[in-house]
């Protein structure tokens, strides 16, 4: 049986990244860290892989879910100067297609509500299950050795 949902991914918020760059201030209004890439760190703000000596920042950045116990600061990478962004397309990062993650699933109280470890080779079916439950209300993509934020899915509306 085959189970499909329709859903979008999203990027850090353009406005978010604007502000971090324009104030040099994360979440926590601390400072932000400048660093040129040594390839490979995970950009939200494009949804690719660094490549070297790309100019970067580091910040810590609160994932959206409602205000409570489960909103946290996390650490993320994204370019120093406006880029691209992601494929227009929302589905998931053709470049972290085969990466392991962790969806972790959230409720509109911002409340953990169940999630999955996926192998990257198939993350649709994995979100599919997931929005099954009519409970959930988003996803959140996360590195599995770091737990590091990598993006949201939602629900197309």
């Amino acid at each position: 049986m085959t189970t499909s949902t329709t859903f979008r991914v999203r990027a850090l918020p353009v406005a978010t990244l604007d502000t971090v760059r324009r104030t040099g201030r994360d979440a926590a209004d601390r400072p932000v860290e400048a660093l040129a890439a040594g390839g490979g760190e995970p950009l939200r703000c494009c949804l690719r892989d660094a490549e070297a000596g790309e100019s970067l920042l580091l910040f810590g950045y609160a994932p959206p879910v409602a205000a409570g116990p489960y909103r946290e600061i996390g650490p993320v990478f994204a370019h120093a100067a406006v880029c691209p962004g992601p494929e227009p397309a929302g589905g998931h990062p053709p470049a972290w297609r085969g990466r392991p993650q962790v969806l972790r699933a959230y409720d509109r109280r911002g409340r953990i509500h169940g999630g999955r470890l996926h192998d990257g080779t198939d993350p649709e079916a994995v979100i599919a299950e997931l929005f099954a439950d009519p409970a959930v209300h988003q996803l959140h993509s996360r590195n599995v050795v770091y737990g590091c934020f990598m993006f949201v899915v939602e629900r197309a509306t």
